[in-house]
């Protein structure tokens, strides 16, 4: 019994797996260029540049809170930040290690006209400190 099935000839194949490749860059390419995805950006704030990033990495249904200290015994501020709202940093300086146990003990001060509370660095996309050690100040 003959199969009516054909095999793809490597033209076919070298044609999909370009095509597949192709595709894979468009969503890559896609992908980078969000905000959530941004490792911190320049926004505007009254007027003055700050360094802004996204809260990210929060689970569904929860919130970031703002502290009064760079410590989450120091209370919260009231505020609730969800994924992908947007944190203007003010300064950074160091504090308690995040509350899921990563070992990031950076806090950022908000320049926030209604909250100027701390947030733990592990929970926004700020990437490495030295990605954004030369745009954010040391807290003083």
């Amino acid at each position: 019994m003959k199969s009516h099935i054909r095999k793809a000839g490597p033209w076919r194949r070298r044609a999909a797996a370009a095509a597949g490749a192709f595709v894979l860059a468009g969503v890559a390419v896609g992908t980078a260029a969000s905000p959530a995805s941004a490792a911190g950006w320049a926004c505007d704030h009254d007027g003055q540049t700050v360094w802004c990033a996204s809260v990210t990495g929060i689970a569904s249904g929860s919130y970031l809170a703002s502290h009064n200290g760079p410590s989450y015994s120091s209370g919260t501020t009231g505020h609730r930040y969800y994924n992908g709202n947007t944190m203007m940093l003010a300064c950074w300086t160091t504090g308690d290690g995040d509350a899921d146990g990563h070992g990031d003990h950076y806090w950022f001060a908000l320049d926030s006209d209604s909250d100027s509370g701390f947030i733990n660095d592990w929970y926004v996309t700020t990437g490495s400190p030295s990605q954004w050690q030369p745009h954010v100040p040391h807290c003083r």
